[in-house]
């Protein structure tokens, strides 16, 4: 008698769901027990994609292109032989786009800072496949652990200026799980804030003020001093 269809399992070639732009992928498609002949069909999201027939139990191979981002959706695979009617699905799989990193770009609320100030730095990257670790670079040394960021979000720190040497440059790393792929920031430096002198107002308006003074005093003489004098006389 004919036998029913197994649900048919759906297995990626590459042995691996991650995949890049402009990939060839391979899905096989197999049910292992059920009389032939079958017939395999491929969804997207519901959508036929293809189908392809089998006088045997042996697997069917789809092959595809991940030309965008909406080809990395949910995949499953049916199978229908005389005596499956409604046919046996498999269990969903969905590809991930991994992209690599963008150029970080390194930046701070202020690009001045004085002595004993804490500054913030922050590196993010754009663009790639998370999860993004981030390094904080000064000169060429590590004055960070790798931060982690499972979200596009900023990778922050914190650093305290205390003395002329922490105004050199600085510099971010991101890198994600694209292999060879490590990008650098650009350049960042913080430059001495100039600190105002409480002195310097004060001869400011002494400079203005003295003028005035010699000025009053010379209209004052002819008003005062000249009557005053010829009256004494």
């Amino acid at each position: 008698f004919p036998e029913i269809l197994s649900n048919p399992m759906l297995i990626p070639v590459q042995g691996t769901l991650e995949v890049v732009m402009n990939q060839n992928v391979s899905l096989s498609c197999h049910s292992y027990s059920g009389s032939p002949p079958v017939r395999y069909t491929l969804f997207k999201h519901s959508q036929k994609v293809s189908t392809l027939n089998r006088t045997d139990l042996t697997p069917v191979l789809f092959n595809l292109t991940i030309n965008s981002a909406s080809d990395v959706g949910e995949y499953k695979c049916k199978a229908e032989n005389k005596v499956s009617y409604r046919g046996k699905y498999s269990r969903s799989l969905n590809f991930t786009l991994k992209e690599p990193v963008s150029k970080p770009v390194l930046s701070s609320p202020t690009s001045q800072a004085k002595k004993g100030q804490n500054v913030t730095l922050s590196c993010l990257s754009e663009k790639g496949s998370l999860p993004i670790t981030y390094i904080f670079f000064k000169e060429r040394q590590s004055i960070s652990h790798p931060v982690k960021m499972q979200k596009k979000e900023a990778a922050v720190i914190f650093v305290l200026i205390n003395s002329s040497s922490d105004f050199g440059t600085y510099k971010c790393r991101a890198e994600n799980s694209f292999r060879n792929n490590t990008k650098y920031s650009n350049s960042f430096n913080f430059t001495l804030a100039e600190e105002r002198s409480y002195s310097q107002p004060l001869i400011i308006s002494l400079g203005l003020i003295l003028p005035l003074l010699v000025i009053g005093l010379a209209l004052a003489i002819p008003f005062f001093v000249i009557p005053s004098y010829k009256a004494s006389e």
